[in-house]
């Protein structure tokens, strides 16, 4: 079982604090099953440069990476990165060093407010000119926001994946409208499109904590056994494993 999306690694932005936090991450990761994590802190071009960004993951990285040398009951990592949507990114030269490591696949964070078609173009030319994968990080969160949903609809039809966060699909009896709206959205996207991928963009060990069991056991209680089965296929094709 993968996390795709967590924020892992320790003092690099908002995510895990310190490595004491990050340990206790990866042990809940590993209490629900999941035997890799994809580490991908927040990148915003504004803030610092991507030589800078990359020296700070892999320190981040390398202190993780020693520990897990002798723990081998933690769940493997692969760093990346959550990259801010910025305008013109399409042209930006080093974009393919954002990517997952090893990989030709960039997590993109969209703009919370309405969609416009330079954005469009970007994403476009990220996919047809760069050459890159794009995945959409936790779509459900900007679909509220599209008022008008033309360019939304032109994105949704890109050759692009699109992550949902796995506490996005849980709910509770004392959940409000706005929670309910978007658990019912993140199930209906698992039964309209086949291009998903889930992740728990965790940060922490109490708000914002793992908790992909609990998604995969009500997406299955929801959708059957065989869309969950589909939905690893899907995670596993992409990532190469």
């Amino acid at each position: 079982m993968i996390d795709f999306h967590v924020h892992v690694l320790p003092g690099i932005d908002d995510g895990s604090r310190d490595i004491g936090m990050t340990m206790g991450m990866l042990e809940m990761e590993a209490s629900q099953g999941v035997s890799h994590v994809y580490a991908t802190p927040h990148f915003y071009a504004h803030r610092r440069s991507v030589q800078q960004f990359l020296e700070r993951r892999e320190r981040a990285l390398d202190s993780v990476l020693e520990i897990l040398s002798k723990r081998p009951e933690l769940p493997g990592i692969t760093a990346g990165a959550e990259v801010y949507y910025f305008r013109g990114m399409g042209k930006a030269e080093q974009l393919p060093e954002l990517c997952i490591q090893g990989t030709d696949i960039l997590l993109l964070e969209m703009p919370f407010d309405q969609w416009h078609e330079d954005a469009y173009r970007d994403l476009t030319e990220i996919i047809r000119r760069r050459d890159l994968h794009i995945v959409l990080a936790h779509v459900e969160r900007y679909e509220a926001l599209q008022k008008n949903r033309e360019v939304w609809d032109m994105v949704m039809d890109l050759p692009l994946t699109i992550q949902m966060n796995a506490g996005s699909f849980i709910t509770s009896l004392t959940s409000g409208l706005h929670a309910r709206h978007t658990a019912r959205f993140c199930l209906n996207m698992l039964q309209e499109h086949d291009n998903c991928i889930i992740g728990t963009d965790a940060h922490n060990l109490t708000d914002r904590a793992p908790n992909l069991a609990e998604a995969r056991k009500l997406i299955e209680k929801k959708l059957g056994q065989s869309r969950l089965a589909q939905l690893d296929r899907y995670t596993e094709e992409l990532l190469g494993n």
